[in-house]
């Protein structure tokens, strides 16, 4: 009878499975480049820089009998600079581990789109901020010079989401292209709840606007609260796209506001070939003079593979007139898709 019994249980754990995978999909994507790039400019002293990205997207998906439609997204990118304790500790996995954002979202047509982020959350204002122009001040990250400055720490600060265990929230549509969103993070040991809602628009042929509000909360401090507002247009007309940006960082530290302008044009040449060209302004307070940024890039994508160049230039990048403020960079670049 136990043998009976074993080969009973068997079998029910099996149909078990079996009904749980066929009311629901598994998918696996991912990602990967190869790069390189090179600086110039007075006392730059960084060489030729290589890179490799790679990422892989496991989501699972399913519609329960009320209506609902849940998934789930899990992220292993070798790239993230987020660590388990164990990985910490343990010489065997060094000082980083490859586990990303991962995050369950229900959704339906009626109700709209609620997403829960175990790590990785975004604000209503992270989720839009990338800057028309694509953060160009970015682009310089890896440069090392030899007068140690940089704005990147500065700007990334604004950018800045609402971190683990937060909601996303977005209505379904209001009217023809009209969408409201809301975020919230949960208050933490040494900080406050925070909060944002937005709007997105592409009710007219060729347009969207973005527009969101978020709370900055560092600490319990007020001095280091504020809000981050972005403001992100684009228009397509025909082979021609253009995009401008405004994103403002608003804290009560002095001199830690930022407000960073964009715009770019980008040239459709064919279904495979693109240019564009883009314009960056970071402006912060207890400064007089701008950083700039500009850049030119082309892409080249078939058959899930795509080709890119660029050449970029920073002015001032410290906010400063010192010719060793000024310096260039190229990048060339592969990626695939699958």
């Amino acid at each position: 009878m136990n043998n009976f019994k074993k080969i009973g249980l068997t079998a029910l754990a099996a149909s078990l499975v079996s009904v749980s995978a066929n009311a629901g999909e598994m998918s696996v994507s991912g990602s990967a480049s190869i790069g390189t790039a090179g600086y110039s400019g007075e006392k730059v002293t960084s060489g030729n820089e290589y890179s490799m990205g790679n990422q892989l997207t496991f989501s699972g998906s399913g519609e329960l009998d009320n209506g609902l439609t849940v998934s789930m997204s899990f992220v292993l990118d070798q790239g993230d600079d987020t660590y388990t304790a164990v990985a910490s500790t343990t010489a065997k996995h060094g000082n980083t581990a490859p586990f990303d954002s991962h995050s369950v979202t229900i959704s339906s047509d009626s109700l709209g789109t609620l997403v829960f982020s175990g790590e990785g959350g975004s604000s209503t204002a992270s989720a839009i901020d990338t800057t028309a122009a694509g953060d160009l001040w970015d682009a310089f990250d890896g440069m090392t010079n030899a007068a140690g400055q940089t704005d990147a720490a500065g700007v990334a600060s604004a950018t800045a989401g609402v971190g683990n265990n937060a909601f996303f929230y977005t209505t379904p549509e209001l009217v023809e292209g009209l969408t409201v969103t809301a975020s919230f993070g949960p208050k933490a040991a040494a900080t406050e709840a925070k909060t944002g809602y937005g709007i997105n628009y592409t009710g007219m042929e060729g347009l969207s606007v973005k527009y969101a509000v978020a709370d900055v909360v560092k600490s319990n401090t007020t001095t280091e609260n504020g809000d981050s507002t972005v403001l992100s247009l684009s228009y397509a007309y025909g082979p021609v796209t253009v995009a401008y940006s405004d994103m403002q960082y608003d804290i009560g530290t002095a001199s830690s506001d930022v407000d960073t302008t964009g715009m770019k044009v980008t040239y459709t040449v064919s279904d495979e070939l693109s240019v564009s060209y883009a314009q960056e302004t970071i402006n912060r307070e207890g400064t007089t003079t701008d950083a700039e940024y500009e850049g030119i890039t082309a892409a080249y994508t078939a058959g899930g593979m795509t080709l890119s160049a660029g050449m970029y230039e920073a002015d001032s990048a410290n906010f400063g007139t010192a010719t060793n403020q000024d310096y260039e960079k190229w990048t060339l670049g592969a990626s695939f898709a699958f």
